[in-house]
């Protein structure tokens, strides 16, 4: 469930830290009723940069596979036995 904090609450930061290492989750910052800021650890910030890219690449994967570019995967994996002895 969603965390939603009204802006006057952001004065005890420590606090404010405290809660966002413990939730994993972004926190949404009310002004006057309506949305206006997410806030979150650094963790949380970088574990979503990481799924967005992995994400992204496999979008890029799937067209390519579309547009008929990929390979078998058995081919790929005997090429790459015999290129290093495994």
């Amino acid at each position: 469930m969603p965390q939603i904090l009204p802006i006057r609450e952001l004065k005890n930061t420590n606090a404010i830290s405290q809660r966002c290492h413990e939730s994993d989750e972004p926190i949404f910052v009310t002004k006057n009723g309506y949305g206006d800021m997410v806030i979150m650890s650094m963790e949380t910030y970088e574990r979503q940069n990481v799924l967005a890219d992995v994400q992204a690449k496999l979008a890029v994967a799937e067209a390519q596979i579309d547009a008929g570019l990929g390979r078998p995967l058995a081919d790929v994996l005997r090429e790459t036995r015999e290129k290093y002895g495994v």
